[in-house]
């Protein structure tokens, strides 16, 4: 797939509308603007993460891998799928489509992580270290975008669906080992208490 970009500003845009893949204009409000705009948004955010203290070099070089992918994956929610729900092979000029093995990577990189953290006692509390906090932020928006995506309706690649779920899995967990510092000893979980400032719960102020 060439990419050639001489010009940045085109003024098509003007007016509120903007060409998808396939080159069809829509408003730039459509759902499928939308989704991949979001997804746009997450990979600025993942951009943030990279800068944080304390993460990994492992996990930077996945989060620049998954950076790579999310802009496979805007290409793919740009261009409607056929009615058939075709694949890249058999979609117009090769469309470049996200199919499983993007989402069998982030389950092994998932599963690997998770399996030498301590299980979870409560719902996470997003926060503690730097770098935790912004995969937290990332996370969040990784489930808008994924939402976005579902509201594409009936012509939207499942598998891209699919992806962006357990890439929000993979950025919980990636948040969670930075907690815990590698095994290192990085800072406190913070984690929910609930009700712990009701009528039962604490003074004012603890």
């Amino acid at each position: 797939m060439t990419v050639n970009l001489t010009r940045i500003y085109t003024k098509l845009g003007d007016g509120g509308e903007t060409h998808l893949g396939d080159m069809s204009r829509v408003s730039k409000l459509h759902p499928r603007v939308e989704a991949y705009g979001t997804v746009d948004e997450l990979n600025a955010a993942i951009g943030v993460a990279l800068l944080a203290p304390g993460l990994s070099d492992t996990f930077a070089a996945w989060l620049r891998r998954v950076q790579n992918d999310l802009l496979d994956v805007g290409a793919d929610l740009s261009v409607p799928t056929p009615p058939s729900g075709g694949s890249a092979e058999g979609s117009p000029r090769g469309r470049l489509r996200v199919d499983g093995a993007y989402t069998a990577w982030l389950e092994q990189a998932c599963d690997e992580v998770n399996a030498g953290l301590e299980p979870l006692r409560s719902f996470v509390i997003p926060g503690g270290s730097p770098a935790a906090a912004h995969l937290h932020v990332c996370r969040t928006v990784c489930r808008r975008a994924e939402r976005r995506t579902i509201a594409i309706g009936a012509e939207v690649n499942a598998e891209v669906v699919r992806y962006l779920n357990r890439l929000s899995d993979l950025l919980f967990i990636l948040s969670r080992a930075a907690n815990a510092g590698g095994g290192d000893g990085g800072p406190a979980e913070p984690l929910w208490d609930p009700g712990a400032h009701g009528a039962g719960g604490g003074p004012a102020g603890s």
